[in-house]
């Protein structure tokens, strides 16, 4: 289209006039458009724009695969951390279960061990208590007849002292006299 024209198109029901487009050395807006993203483009590949965005992504993609890597190195080690903690755990389990039985094997000794010392024990309390008591009575049989040679003595010093004179006492003494001569 030249440039200042009009297009007149002449409708059934009436006339419709077009809007005049603005143009620049023959190129409408579109085209000027295309143009800029054509120089837009060249500049870019010129500057070697993809090459950077290139390495700006593989700069990345290093970035997030060593970050990768370190979270398999980190899942692998929690992993082994896992393994040791279980194991660890069973052995704990099995320490404390032997632990147990040897606490229940020791207090099994000690509670025989505790009866016979009991058995010991009651058995030399008695054997005291019989000598104790076996004392006891060979102290009051002692005491007994210490008291009844005491009540003899004195009965029998009042007996002879109410029933002896002189004359008795005499021949009494003539007797016991006579009696050391001879031998029992």
């Amino acid at each position: 289209m030249a440039e200042g024209s009009t297009v007149h198109t002449v409708a059934s029901t009436g006339v419709a006039e077009l809007h005049h487009e603005p143009t620049a050395f023959g190129i409408n807006a579109a085209g000027w458009v295309a143009l800029s993203m054509l120089v837009v483009f060249g500049i870019m590949l010129w500057q070697k724009v993809p090459g950077m965005v290139a390495k700006m992504l593989d700069g990345q993609i290093d970035k997030i695969r060593s970050q990768l890597d370190e979270a398999s190195r980190l899942r692998a080690e929690a992993e082994a951390m896992l393994t040791a903690a279980k194991q660890r755990d069973a052995a704990s389990a099995g320490d404390a279960a032997a632990i147990v039985k040897h606490a229940e094997a020791e207090a099994a000794a000690m509670l025989v061990k505790a009866e016979a010392d009991l058995t010991e024990l009651v058995a030399r309390r008695q054997t005291m208590a019989q000598d104790q008591i076996a004392a006891a009575q060979r102290g009051a049989i002692a005491e007994v007849r210490a008291h009844a040679a005491d009540a003899a003595a004195r009965a029998a010093s009042s007996i002879i002292a109410e029933r002896h004179g002189a004359d008795a006492d005499k021949a009494l003494v003539d007797r016991t006299i006579a009696g050391l001569g001879r031998l029992n």
